[in-house]
């Protein structure tokens, strides 16, 4: 198998570029924690505006836009930051086809 210390991703066998990102990079577990957070929101105010609680509904709906907004945020930097690290590495191993 030869030395895979400098780079560790099976180019033959992987279908997908960025497959298991999640698993293997928990830095994308913020942002899916606050967009989660942002659809509880959400259904809670939807839930209290049908119940007439007016205040709690836009209450709700501004947590919810604020927390989907960090949350894909986060998750748009971090993809963002995933793209420039595997654009270094092709660029250090250009002898290693991409697939």
């Amino acid at each position: 198998m030869g030395d895979t210390a400098r780079d560790p991703v099976d180019h033959h066998r992987t279908t997908q570029p960025l497959a298991g990102e999640t698993m293997k990079n928990t830095a994308n577990a913020p942002g899916l924690i606050l967009v989660a957070a942002g659809v509880v929101a959400f259904v809670i105010a939807l839930a209290s505006f049908a119940l007439t609680r007016i205040g709690v509904g836009v209450g709700g709906l501004v947590v919810a836009l604020l927390a989907a907004g960090a949350g894909t945020g986060w998750l748009t930097m971090e993809g963002r930051r995933v793209r420039q690290a595997e654009r270094d590495s092709v660029a250090a191993n250009h002898e290693v086809p991409r697939p």
